[in-house]
């Protein structure tokens, strides 16, 4: 692992900054690299921060976090994959073979149901392609609901985002997350 680029931001942090890591930082958790990082420039963070998708949405918290966790994978940001493995994965029940199945690369050949495999196929086909072709859009279609299709596609492009940051930046991983296919320490180990 190379250094990362960037110094993260450091307390004290301004009132607008501050509050935003309350929002989204459980009591007695300091504020994650990412957030630090591009809270250097205040401004952008504010804004990431305002565009999250975490929120209760038309999707169910384990297809979210399906979403999230294959378009890490396919991205590369195992920085990502790791923090939402180690705080969402016991919420959304992921079991060790799920996780590991998080970054096969078949997704037909994974340890998930008929359904969850379609998100996983959604995130590698928009991933590889930039859009979504008709047979599989077809399939997705009879599953989920317009608004549910929307906000899935805009969840990958969104976590897209996050990749481009977590990687160019090159932030170190967590000391508590996962490591690509490998389940981390539960939340409540972490420190």
């Amino acid at each position: 692992m190379t250094e990362a680029r960037l110094k993260p931001m450091n307390p004290p942090y301004a009132a607008a900054t501050r509050a935003a890591f309350a929002r989204v930082m459980p009591d007695g958790v300091p504020p994650l690299h990412l957030f630090r990082t591009l809270a250097v420039n205040e401004r952008v963070f504010l804004r990431f921060m305002a565009s999250g998708l975490l929120d209760r949405g038309s999707i169910t918290p384990r297809e979210r976090e399906l979403v999230i966790d294959r378009t890490c994978f396919c991205c590369g940001s195992e920085y990502e994959w790791g923090v939402h493995i180690a705080f969402f994965g016991p919420q959304v029940a992921l079991t060790p073979d799920e996780i590991r199945d998080l970054c096969a690369a078949d997704p037909d050949s994974t340890a998930f149901n008929s359904r969850e495999r379609l998100l996983l196929r959604l995130c590698d086909e928009l991933h590889a392609t930039a859009t979504v072709g008709d047979v599989l859009w077809s399939a997705l279609a009879a599953e989920w609901s317009p608004e549910q299709l929307v906000e899935l596609v805009a969840l990958c492009g969104h976590y897209h985002t996050v990749a481009f940051a977590t990687n160019a930046l090159r932030l170190p991983l967590e000391p508590f997350g996962a490591r690509f296919g490998v389940p981390a320490a539960t939340a409540e180990e972490t420190p």
